[in-house]
């Protein structure tokens, strides 16, 4: 490589992202590849921050969600559009959690999300290790250029019911610990955009975001990945929690999603609304 050619987006630092103004304002983001986080990363892109993603490769069965990420990062930066990127190979977790996520021989239950049974897909601790090490990242982005950085995470309501560590509390009680102990914590926003949303209205964002952007948003979403159980094709089971959430979301704007499911779209759409029905009618 010639010295003056631009560094890979997989190396390339936050200082080294380009915005369209020319300005630098860091954001450090957990990039999963899923609807969510994504979502985010185009929201983060249109009002201009240079981005800095984290993903993590944690053993979980899902792991396609990285492949696809990949050729989004790709698509993005065809479109002018540079993110900085790194995995992080923590998948030794996946070997020592107790998660239907990440036991090859253990099934993820099928129905609406916030379901009891959906509590099998729960990882241990998940998101406080995720976010400590995004955290610590961020705050030495801050350190190193003496400039506030945010730290992004796509987390939101929907995710409440199922997951304790995707909720407001423990956000709070999370960035409290990291403020007691770490020196310049003032220069790390936390930044959880989502929290109050629900799927949809991240969706309309995203449509926004890539409608400033200048992205088609089918090849964006084709590029991401929800399903916690996809088959040896690489399609998308249609009928775990996460597939139900997000096709619902998709369904309520009259949209047909771009990834491809075990099923045809119009039962995917039936499963969902059924799951969501029985789920509603008995209290939830």
């Amino acid at each position: 490589m010639n010295p003056s050619d631009p560094a890979p987006a997989s190396t390339r630092g936050i200082a080294d992202v380009p915005n369209a103004d020319g300005q630098q304002r860091p954001a450090v983001l957990c990039l999963s590849g899923g609807m969510d986080s994504t979502s985010l990363l185009l929201h983060l892109l249109a009002s201009g921050h240079a981005v800095q993603a984290i993903s993590f490769d944690y053993g979980q069965k899902h792991r396609i969600e990285l492949e696809r990420l990949a050729d989004n990062l790709k698509y993005l930066q065809q479109q002018g559009y540079v993110v900085g990127h790194q995995v992080l190979d923590v998948s030794g977790l996946g070997e020592v959690f107790h998660s239907a996520l990440t036991n090859r021989d253990w099934d993820v239950p099928h129905g609406f999300y916030a379901q009891a049974n959906m509590k099998q897909t729960v990882v241990p601790n998940r998101n406080a290790i995720f976010a400590s090490i995004a955290y610590g990242y961020a705050l030495s982005v801050a350190t190193r250029l003496q400039t506030p950085v945010k730290f992004a995470l796509g987390v939101h309501s929907g995710d409440h019911a199922i997951y304790p560590d995707c909720r407001p509390d423990f956000y709070s009680a999370l960035m409290r610990a990291f403020e007691l102990g770490n020196w310049d914590s003032h220069l790390v926003e936390l930044f959880l955009p989502y929290l109050n949303s629900d799927k949809t209205k991240i969706l309309q964002q995203a449509m926004f975001s890539c409608n400033t952007l200048g992205l088609n948003f089918e090849t964006v979403f084709r590029n991401t990945w929800t399903s916690y159980q996809p088959d040896a094709e690489g399609r998308a089971d249609g009928r775990t929690g996460s597939d139900v959430e997000r096709i619902l979301a998709f369904a309520e704007l009259g949209l047909v999603d771009p990834i491809t499911y075990r099923e045809p779209w119009e039962k995917v759409v039936e499963f969902a609304r059924a799951s969501q029905k029985a789920f509603e009618s008995q209290g939830g």
